[in-house]
């Protein structure tokens, strides 16, 4: 994990589409439109894609999200091994 940089993120803005910046193990920052920047984690439960939004950029920072990513990969895996 940790290909972004806060140097990119601060550098990143709106374009007339959405676009993605991603960082590693499903996390990356969706740049909106609009400006707005926001976390999400991309995961799959039974085959299915699914979507999680951590939060916003600058509320939330870099190091933030990467440390939520690294607790939600550490409770699946303590799940799994409980099932």
């Amino acid at each position: 994990m940790g290909k972004l940089t806060d140097k990119a993120i601060q550098a990143a803005t709106a374009t007339d589409k959405d676009y993605k910046l991603t960082d590693g193990e499903g996390l990356y920052l969706l740049v909106k439109a609009n400006g707005t920047r926001s976390w999400r984690m991309k995961y799959r439960i039974g085959g299915k894609e699914k979507c999680l939004t951590i939060g916003l950029y600058p509320l939330r920072s870099l190091k933030d999200a990467r440390q939520m990513i690294v607790q939600h990969l550490f409770c699946k895996s303590s799940h799994e091994q409980n099932s």
